[in-house]
């Protein structure tokens, strides 16, 4: 039946309007978050608002598969509405990223018949995830009580664990001394977030401590089958986790790059010695946006690459063998260090094509550098240049790690 036949449109009806794509509807929510952006920088503490508009929106279910009520994207895409996010709100793009890379790690580390139900859950209810994954810190102890396990202890850096419907979590077995890693529910009894995260940068990413007492895990929450990073497959997710950061950083740069624009088109005044008669007209403001468009065209092509060949990787399921893991390690920490540079150079020097007006508090054009430079320290990029070197000189591809 063709889509013109009278009886699929009567008289008077016209088509349905497709639904906006997701990266429409990433750029209508990062469009109105940027409107109290600056402000809510300034008063830190849990973006609730914006966290419901995500639920609203539906692109918490972005990366879930169809088979589970989800939109199937690929993770190019989720990456690309993480990018949008960040140009905007480098917080709210920080905890949407980690939702998705939680769900993905589920996936990773656990076996279908657990990870299936979680993610049509979420999908259909739009819980949002929050991470107490940090295995460098292991001060939660594990401990088995007959059939079930006890999480006891504190943990830091939970970016996104407030105002969820779900936690990752790790610990530490008392006994063997193993990394483990559940999926429970946030509200379970024993498990308390504390709001204490005041940094300088990535002030609504909610990255405090919570604190653990007696927190009953069952054996079924356990993800170990395959378990982290045992498997090519399920080491890509610290390869997820970096392309996260890459697009954060690269969306945070194009948003300091665009504010700045505005502000050196519309507000800027010409040094006295220019001789132009507007400050986008002097030759070396000129030169100093170049700079900045080399530099971001460079990122843009190395995250669209690293994506790309994730992508690919993720579709190979357990296929996927060490040297082609390998290679999207490298293509990942490529892009990590460039967009780490890239990003740090233009939030910093933008206010040398804006003046000193732009310094004005009301205005918080630092909370661009401020952001990068708060989670650009997540993992040092000193380590991502010695793999490359490695790889560069000896073809040894990057050893699996949780941040490599």
């Amino acid at each position: 039946m063709s889509s013109r036949d009278p009886q699929l449109h009567p008289a008077g009806a016209s088509p349905a309007a497709p639904p906006p794509s997701p990266l429409a509807v990433a750029q209508a929510l990062a469009d109105r978050f940027a409107t109290t952006a600056a402000e809510r920088d300034e008063r830190g503490g849990t973006p609730k608002a914006e966290r419901d508009a995500l639920r609203a929106s539906g692109l918490l279910s972005l990366s879930i598969p169809a088979a589970q009520g989800g939109q199937g994207a690929d993770w190019a895409t989720m990456l690309q509405t993480v990018r949008t996010l960040a140009q905007a709100d480098s917080s709210v793009a920080h905890v949407y990223g980690f939702h998705h890379l939680l769900l993905a790690t589920v996936q990773l580390f656990a076996r279908p018949d657990q990870w299936v139900p979680w993610l049509e859950q979420t999908a259909r209810k739009q819980w949002f995830w929050g991470n107490a994954l940090n295995p460098l810190d292991t001060r939660t102890a594990v401990r088995r009580v007959d059939d079930w396990y006890d999480f006891s202890g504190k943990k830091s850096f939970c970016s996104g664990a407030l105002d969820s419907e779900m936690l990752v979590a790790s610990g530490i077995d008392e006994r063997t001394g193993q990394l483990l890693i559940a999926a429970i529910p946030t509200a379970r009894a024993g498990i308390t977030l504390n709001g204490d995260w005041n940094c300088m940068g990535q002030r609504q990413t909610d990255s405090g401590s919570a604190l653990f007492e007696n927190v009953r895990v069952e054996a079924g929450e356990l993800l170990r089958d395959p378990g982290p990073l045992t498997t090519p497959r399920s080491s890509l997710r610290p390869l997820l986790a970096q392309l996260i950061f890459v697009h954060v950083f690269l969306g945070l740069a194009e948003g300091a790059f665009a504010q700045a624009r505005h502000y050196t088109l519309n507000e800027s005044r010409p040094w006295f010695r220019s001789g132009a008669e507007r400050a986008s007209e002097d030759p070396y403001i000129q030169s100093h946006y170049g700079e900045f468009f080399v530099g971001l065209e460079s990122v843009r092509l190395l995250a669209a690459h690293a994506a790309a060949t994730f992508d690919a990787a993720w579709n190979q399921g357990d296929a996927l063998d060490a040297e082609g893991r390998g290679r999207v390690a490298v293509a990942v920490a490529t892009a990590k260090v460039a967009s780490t540079r890239v990003g740090l150079d233009v939030t910093s020097r933008l206010f040398e094509t804006t003046g000193a007006r732009a310094t004005h508090g009301a205005l918080r054009l630092d909370r661009f550098w401020r952001n990068l430079r708060t989670q650009t320290l997540h993992d040092p990029v000193d380590y991502k240049l010695q793999e490359l070197g490695d790889w560069a000189l000896h073809g040894t591809v990057p050893s699996p790690s949780f941040y490599s």
